[in-house]
């Protein structure tokens, strides 16, 4: 009985033994043939060298007034903005380019015309290639800068219950679509320390004034044709250009931008720098809604400022400023 147990247990464990073996045979088949089975085989990411932005603003207010003691008109203010944005970015390169564009027109009860209150559009692009200098690279950066219709100042008619043909008479045409009109090349370098700031400088810097109107010609500088009577309709400059750029992220409802433009023209009077400063604050209030400031500062010796104290013009400083509140949407790509 003794043998007969021992004689069991030695079969049974040869049994396992034997079973044992063909699992590990079984397994060590199974890894070769998943190891020689082809492996599909994952597409790396589609490198993106194209970034795009679109932002709109539009906005409104209304002053309504009945009975009112102290006097004044209803009006309607509507202004819009776009500020449109493709860059692209490929080893050293770079191609950045934006297309901004202000509207705005008030109308107010006292006067049964539309007047102008916001007119810009302003194109840029700059090109640039390192060099082997940290944060410095080759550039070249194009510009232009004009507005859609004609810009008036608006005077009140001598006449008692004017009409509408006498509100437009008492206008003055101030500026017009190429009236005037800016263009420039400039070559230099550009120098982007931090994320948030560039530094154009560009000694070699070209480009064309043109006054399309021939009323607006002397009011922008132009010079007089050979005949000493009319006014030639564009003036090439050559010269040097710095701009600087700044753009600050205080949160993700706060921006802050500037862009300072100094422009000196070789060919007349160099000394007299010309200068033009904008500034913009957005604050995202909610999804859709955002407060908007900003201020555009000029001051160009070229150009004729008039008014009742000055029919002859003269020079100063030229500053706009707005304050708005409305709403706001952006589409863009990330990469």
């Amino acid at each position: 009985m003794k043998k007969i147990f021992i004689l069991a247990i030695a079969s049974l464990a040869g049994l396992a033994a034997y079973a044992q073996d063909d699992a590990q045979k079984a397994a060590a088949d199974a890894a070769a043939a998943i190891a020689e089975a082809p492996q599909e085989e994952v597409a790396a990411p589609k490198p993106v060298y194209w970034t795009r932005s679109l932002m709109t603003n539009l906005n409104f207010a209304q002053t309504l007034l009945r009975d009112w003691a102290a006097g004044g008109s209803n009006n309607y203010t509507m202004t819009g903005y776009v500020d449109a944005n493709a860059n692209y970015a490929k080893d050293k390169m770079i191609w950045n380019n934006r297309l901004q564009i202000d509207y705005g027109f008030l109308y107010s009860a006292d006067k049964p015309i539309l007047q102008k209150v916001k007119d810009r559009i302003y194109f840029e692009s700059k090109w640039g290639y390192e060099t082997p200098i940290q944060h410095l690279s080759y550039s070249a950066n194009f510009d232009f800068k004009t507005q859609i219709d004609n810009n008036y100042t608006y005077g009140t008619p001598s006449v008692t219950d004017p009409s509408v043909a006498d509100w437009k008479a008492a206008r003055t045409l101030k500026s017009g679509l190429f009236s005037p009109a800016y263009a420039s090349l400039g070559l230099g370098l550009l120098w982007t320390p931090k994320p948030w700031f560039s530094l154009n400088v560009a000694p070699l810097t070209g480009g064309f004034v043109i006054v399309d109107n021939p009323e607006l010609r002397k009011a922008y500088g132009m010079e007089l044709e050979d005949d000493g009577v009319n006014y030639k309709s564009s003036r090439f400059e050559l010269g040097a250009q710095v701009k600087a750029d700044a753009n600050f992220t205080i949160n993700d409802n706060l921006k802050y931008t500037t862009q300072l433009v100094l422009f000196s023209n070789y060919l007349k009077n160099p000394q007299n720098i010309r200068v033009n400063w904008d500034n913009k604050v957005f604050w995202k209030m909610a999804k859709f809604f955002t407060m908007t400031f900003s201020t555009n500062l000029i001051y160009d010796d070229t150009v004729l400022i008039t008014n009742d104290d000055h029919p002859a013009g003269f020079r100063t400083w030229q500053l706009k400023e707005f304050f708005e509140i409305g709403f706001s949407y952006t589409i863009s790509s990330k990469k």
